[in-house]
């Protein structure tokens, strides 16, 4: 009996913090320079050269994914993440997403091992930024 009372104590007070906790929902832009596109709206801007093309902003539990293409005639030459959720596979995932894209030229590319996620919601919003294009 004297031991019940110092257990059920020091589980009370192990499991206090995993009644606060609270997953990160806050996202971090790798985009240099440039505002996001309004959640769910492709956006399309033309240049002389090149155009460019926001995808719609994909919600998903680690946090929002958006990218922007750029086309130079029916190429795509760059690929850049406006939203991205704060996570290290997410840091991992993105460049290999990217070199991927730029290989296939389409949104049917791999999803990348430990970001299945973050794949989905890049593969999403780039197909909204092709289907935006009219590619």
């Amino acid at each position: 009996m004297k031991r019940a009372l110092p257990v059920l104590v020091l589980s009370a007070a192990a499991l206090v913090p995993l009644w606060r906790y609270e997953p990160s929902t806050g996202t971090s832009s790798s985009g240099a320079g440039g505002a996001a596109a309004p959640a769910g709206t492709p956006t399309a801007a033309a240049s002389t050269a090149s155009t460019v093309v926001a995808g719609s902003t994909v919600p998903t539990e680690k946090g929002d994914v958006q990218v922007r293409v750029t086309f130079e005639g029916d190429r795509i030459t760059a690929v850049t993440m406006l939203r991205a959720p704060d996570h290290p596979q997410t840091t991992d995932a993105v460049p290999k997403l990217v070199a991927e894209t730029l290989r296939a030229q389409s949104a049917d590319i791999d999803t990348v091992s430990g970001a299945t996620v973050t794949s989905d919601g890049y593969k999403e919003s780039l197909q909204a930024a092709l289907d935006a294009r009219g590619a």
